[in-house]
């Protein structure tokens, strides 16, 4: 009875152990993980499972929190996924943000959701309308439209606006001119 307690307990302290990330294969369906859980034991060939609508790759030498069926080191599953030298720090109760190892941030802050690219370019793609429900839209640099076509900023179609002038006003005639343009 005592050998049979002693079994258990041993596969009770073998049910989850914390790793350290070693390598990732996240060219399958399911994302599989190498992770070193001691100097002496590296467990290979984990799948990891990660909530619907979320992916990621975790860099080498995160940490891992595996939970192995039984307490068989030969069956284990990542669970959840941690770098504490990315980790975003001091949100307040109820604040998310979802972030990786480039300073890249989509931030639900109290006062207000921020993007921030981390100094890399923000792409839009695939699809027909962005409604910009807003009374104020404000730029701090240029604005492009038709940016295939048209090589002018918002700004400089303005300047060219206010620069031209008609020739051949008549008072009461609706006959002017071709203007002259800003080229």
């Amino acid at each position: 009875m005592h050998e049979a307690l002693n079994r258990l307990a041993r596969r009770i302290q073998l049910f989850v152990s914390r790793a350290v990330i070693s390598f990732v294969d996240d060219k399958r369906t399911v994302q599989y993980m190498q992770t070193r859980i001691n100097a002496l034991e590296t467990a290979g060939d984990i799948p990891r499972y990660a909530e619907y609508g979320f992916s990621s790759n975790p860099p080498i030498g995160s940490e891992a929190l595996v939970v192995f069926g039984n307490g068989e080191r030969t069956n284990g599953i990542v669970i959840a996924t941690s770098n504490a030298t990315y980790r975003v720090t001091a949100l307040a109760s109820g604040e998310v943000v979802l972030h990786d190892n480039t300073g890249q941030k989509v931030y639900l802050s109290q006062a207000g959701m921020v993007l921030d690219g981390g100094g890399k370019p923000v792409t839009i793609t695939n699809t027909p309308e962005i409604d910009a429900d807003t009374p104020l839209l404000k730029c701090k640099g240029d604005i492009i439209d038709n940016y295939e076509t048209n090589t002018r900023t918002v700004a400089g179609m303005r300047a060219v606006a206010n620069a031209h002038v008609h020739s051949g006003v008549q008072s009461g005639s609706s006959n002017t001119g071709i203007p002259t343009t800003l080229e």
